[in-house]
């Protein structure tokens, strides 16, 4: 864990995030309803958005492990390393991501 770092705070903004992310997963995605012949277009714009929805859902599913990981390393102690190399993260990229688990170097190597 790194020096000086405001724990409390940290665990706050996961809880808070935490919180918001199961919130969203709760609300259902839209079926596609019924279609009319002469309604494609309306019925693509339909499938297109539905398609984002479960994409935006992946994603909140995977920052919702990411949050519940950076609060499990919070209680073991193990909270701002650097899950490939071990070394602490910056201060400022936990303040502006609190459940990054990399450092911005492994970060770069990882896209």
């Amino acid at each position: 864990m790194i020096a000086g770092f405001d724990t409390d705070a940290a665990r706050a903004a996961l809880v808070l995030e935490r919180e918001r992310l199961l919130g969203e997963l709760g609300e259902p995605i839209e079926g596609p309803g019924q279609m009319t012949y002469g309604s494609q277009a309306a019925a693509a714009t339909h499938v297109f958005e539905q398609q984002r929805d479960l994409a935006m859902r992946d994603h909140m599913r995977i920052q919702l492990h990411q949050v519940e990981t950076a609060l499990s390393n919070l209680d073991n102690g193990t909270y701002g390393l650097c899950r490939e190399c071990g070394k602490p993260i910056a201060l400022e990229r936990l303040q502006a991501i609190p459940w990054v688990q990399l450092c911005i170097d492994d970060a770069r190597k990882a896209r």
